[in-house]
């Protein structure tokens, strides 16, 4: 990877909703240059998506965060990757790592419900051959989330004793 594309991933991973332009100027490289160095990276899948942050505590949808972890038992010629394959299909999956330590892997959904999130589990995901447990933990609030800070940083008086 080249400098520049080093610096256009740090640049754009902070803001993707940079003006090329801008971007462009601050790199010392022209808009055409920048497009085509971002064409390339989008190209060989190093730049996979660009996504936007939401609060949901901020609006009035009601969102269930939950991660599962996943313990598997590899069939033969069916290794880890071809059992992520079979998971990340669903609809319902945002993310999913392979870990080390007890699970195999980490699922990240989002529903509208803990119901709906423990129906995916119960009907889909537990229901895989390869799949030996599951351990589903909901999320009561997020603090930061990619980089970015979720909650007011101003202090309550009265988390300072000072009622």
């Amino acid at each position: 990877m080249t400098k520049l594309q080093e610096q256009i991933l740090k640049t754009i991973k902070n803001n993707s909703r940079i003006d090329l332009h801008d971007l462009a100027s601050m790199l010392n490289v022209s808009d055409v240059e920048l497009a085509n160095e971002i064409n390339l990276l989008e190209k060989n899948k190093i730049i996979c998506g660009y996504q936007t942050l939401i609060n949901y505590d901020n609006t009035d949808e009601e969102i269930v965060t939950a991660l599962i972890e996943v313990k598997v038992i590899p069939q033969r010629d069916l290794g880890y990757d071809k059992i992520a394959e079979r998971i990340y299909n669903f609809n319902e999956v945002d993310s999913i790592y392979l870990m080390s330590g007890a699970y195999d892997f980490m699922v990240l959904i989002e529903g509208k419900s803990m119901k709906e999130v423990s129906r995916f589990v119960f009907d889909k995901l537990a229901t895989l051959d390869s799949v030996s447990s599951t351990a589903t933990h909901f999320v009561l609030k997020k603090y930061k989330d990619h980089g970015t800070k979720l909650v007011d940083t101003k202090k309550d008086p009265r988390e300072q004793g000072n009622i």
